[in-house]
């Protein structure tokens, strides 16, 4: 027997073997204090918590974000179906389209978006008017179901606007800066050697 052996295998004072001192080191360390662990789980439940109600916040985004694309997607359809209902109605009827597509000289074009549309739409709007007037129902009801099919470009009326609110700041005169502010916009004001008035220009122009 070796010497550490017989001194480690020697019976206790109290009878028995004594451990050794590998038996000692092995022990196990102490656990946490069950206050501790508590905190712990606490913390860790708080945590998920938290992260649940942000998950649920940014899923309720996400869900009034598809409704709201969705009712897009709804509206382009309807607009769409809308179109092909037009389309195939101008199909049926030949005579729907004749009255839709106006045809123009070449050699007079717009000279901004929407030029002759708004100008067509303009002087039917004017006619429907003078119809009802007069007692022209037929007229006036056929008028106005073009007018509600066709949308003004509406630039011709923003262009008049700006014009006469440009005479009006100077006084309904055709002064220097007047003439400046038309000449970059390439409108005439003369006819010739006699200025004309705002009036006239308003006329000619639009």
């Amino acid at each position: 027997m070796k010497f550490e052996e017989f001194l480690y295998d020697q019976p206790s004072s109290r009878g028995g073997v004594a451990p050794s001192p590998l038996a000692r080191s092995e022990e196990p360390s102490s656990s946490p204090e069950p206050e501790e662990e508590i905190e712990i789980q606490k913390a860790v439940v708080e945590s998920l918590a938290a992260d649940k109600v942000k998950i649920e916040e940014e899923a309720t985004l996400a869900r009034a974000r598809i409704a709201e694309l969705e009712g897009e997607v709804a509206s382009l359809k309807a607009e769409l179906a809308l179109m092909a209902d037009r389309l195939a109605r101008n199909e049926v009827t030949p005579d729907s389209s004749k009255v839709a597509l106006l045809e123009r000289n070449v050699d007079l074009d717009d000279r901004f978006e929407g030029e002759t549309r708004d100008h067509v739409l303009e002087v039917l709007r004017e006619a429907r008017d003078v119809a009802e007037k007069e007692g022209r129902n037929r007229r006036a009801q056929i008028l106005e179901a073009v007018l509600l099919e066709n949308a003004p470009v509406g630039e011709l009326a923003a262009r008049r606007a700006a014009l006469e609110k440009l005479f009006a700041d100077n006084g309904n005169i055709v002064n220097g800066e007047v003439m400046r502010q038309l000449t970059k916009l390439t409108i005439q004001y003369r006819d010739g050697e006699t200025y004309l008035l705002p009036s006239e220009i308003l006329k000619r122009i639009y």
